[in-house]
């Protein structure tokens, strides 16, 4: 299983281990060699049908559930490198793509919100829609271009840049994700 990634503004793709996963919700603790963690909000899709340059009118029927996470970034300087990308690929558990995933249809509702919070403060907020679902179906037509999708694969879009989420001083942050109400992340990242 992989996770396939695209990043904020970007038409290509990259792929995480799924040692990146982190299916438990469990503390972040920082390797001692980053002095900085980013996070970035997707929103993500488990394929269910395996396909290889998937056309966009078909995506919708290659994947079978969604949820929103969040992607971090590890940095050994305090400002985010090219380098980052490369490093989040080998890093354990950088990959906060929470479980169970949500039906399909739910994704077009604007009633259903995803917010995410460090200390307590919202730092990313969005609402589901027409465009949330574009965002997931073109990402999963982009990334077949490249790649052979695989049943039980993720697919990631980045949702906004990655921002800084804490820095070694911060010694430790809470990080906290919501959708429709539900907890959906809950852990901390530890220096």
């Amino acid at each position: 299983m992989n996770i396939i990634t695209r990043p904020y503004g970007s038409d290509l793709c990259c792929c995480r281990p799924d040692t990146t996963w982190e299916r438990e919700n469990k503390d972040f603790y920082s390797p001692e060699c980053v002095n900085a963690i980013f996070r970035a909000p997707v929103v993500f899709a488990r394929i269910s049908k395996a396909g290889k340059c998937i056309g966009s009118r078909f995506a919708e029927r290659y994947y079978d559930g969604f949820n929103f996470g969040v992607l971090l970034y590890c940095s050994t300087a305090e400002e985010m490198t090219p380098a980052d990308i490369a490093y989040a690929s080998c890093i354990d558990h950088t990959s906060l793509l929470p479980m169970p995933l949500y039906n399909p249809v739910l994704i077009t509702n604007e009633d259903n919100f995803f917010e995410i919070s460090a200390e307590g403060k919202k730092i990313y907020g969005c609402h589901c829609g027409e465009d949330i679902k574009s965002i997931v179906e073109d990402t999963i037509c982009r990334a077949s271009q490249l790649t052979s999708l695989r049943i039980g694969d993720f697919v990631a879009a980045e949702l906004e840049m990655p921002e800084i989420l804490a820095r070694r001083s911060d010694d430790s942050i809470s990080l906290e994700a919501t959708f429709c109400e539900n907890e959906i992340i809950s852990n901390r990242i530890i220096f």
